[in-house]
């Protein structure tokens, strides 16, 4: 894996993000805090860009969300000395299926808990006029683990150019608490979900083998010898799959 120097990381993208507000015309940030490693550590890059009265952490459970989620939300909000928003987004997911959707799936809920969450985000975006700070890493946006137009959507991605194994690297640079970096993972879009049991593979895996795909260009039959064909292809297939995330919509030329 690449040998990043943090401190530079942290100054290069609190720098960014002065730029993007800066280019949009704003002042403010609304970040969505799952109480995960991304969007703590989101939090926290902000919070040192323009400081913690310009930043708004919003929470968004669901029902069914993990009981440990929202207190650890509230524990990074609380350290980082932000304002923070509670909304249960519950009673607006179940009344869609309880009313017009009572076959769904566990994948159809879980697509509708995360563009529910960013609509109530872009929701108190208008009304806080602050730009919605993206909160996804370099891993799952190549693999397309994300929600398209739900946690996807956001107005820049700060630490969209780091694998997930860098992220975690740079919470404990940010000094985030324990609690936030040893627990697992999670989207949080149903019980006992976790990432790495979604995507059928570790993140240190998939990290050095994105890595030495992407970056390194790794010819297809070493990264074989270096790992094994069944998670390079799989790797490759999810990148291929998940291409149409990563593009605006196409038009006919």
């Amino acid at each position: 894996m690449r040998k990043l120097n943090y401190q530079n990381e942290i100054e290069k993208i609190t720098e960014f993000i002065k730029q993007q507000l800066n280019k949009a015309g704003f002042t403010k940030l609304i970040v969505g805090l799952s109480g995960g490693i991304d969007s703590s550590v989101t939090a926290a890059l902000c919070v040192k860009s323009i400081g913690k009265e310009n930043v708004l952490g919003v929470m968004l459970p669901y029902w069914k969300s993990h009981h440990d989620s929202l207190e650890h939300a509230k524990h990074v909000a609380e350290q980082l000395g932000i304002k923070y928003e509670i909304v249960d987004i519950s009673p607006m997911v179940d009344a869609y299926f309880d009313n017009y959707a009572t076959d769904a799936d566990i994948l159809r809920k879980g697509n509708r808990i995360a563009r529910e969450r960013m609509c109530v985000l872009y929701d108190l975006s208008a009304k806080y006029k602050a730009l919605v700070a993206g909160t996804g890493n370099r891993s799952e946006i190549m693999v397309g683990y994300c929600t398209q137009y739900g946690d996807s959507a956001c107005a820049f991605e700060p630490i969209g150019h780091l694998y997930k194994t860098e992220v975690l690297e740079l919470a404990k640079t940010l000094n985030l608490p324990d609690s936030i970096i040893i627990k697992k993972p999670t989207a949080d879009l149903w019980e006992d979900q976790t990432d790495e049991d979604e995507m059928g593979i570790t993140y240190k895996e998939l990290d050095e083998i994105l890595y030495q795909m992407l970056d390194q260009k790794m010819e297809y039959e070493d990264l074989i010898a270096a790992f094994s064909k069944e998670k390079v292809d799989k790797v490759k297939r999810m990148i291929q799959m998940s291409e149409f995330k990563r593009n605006m919509p196409p038009t006919p030329c």
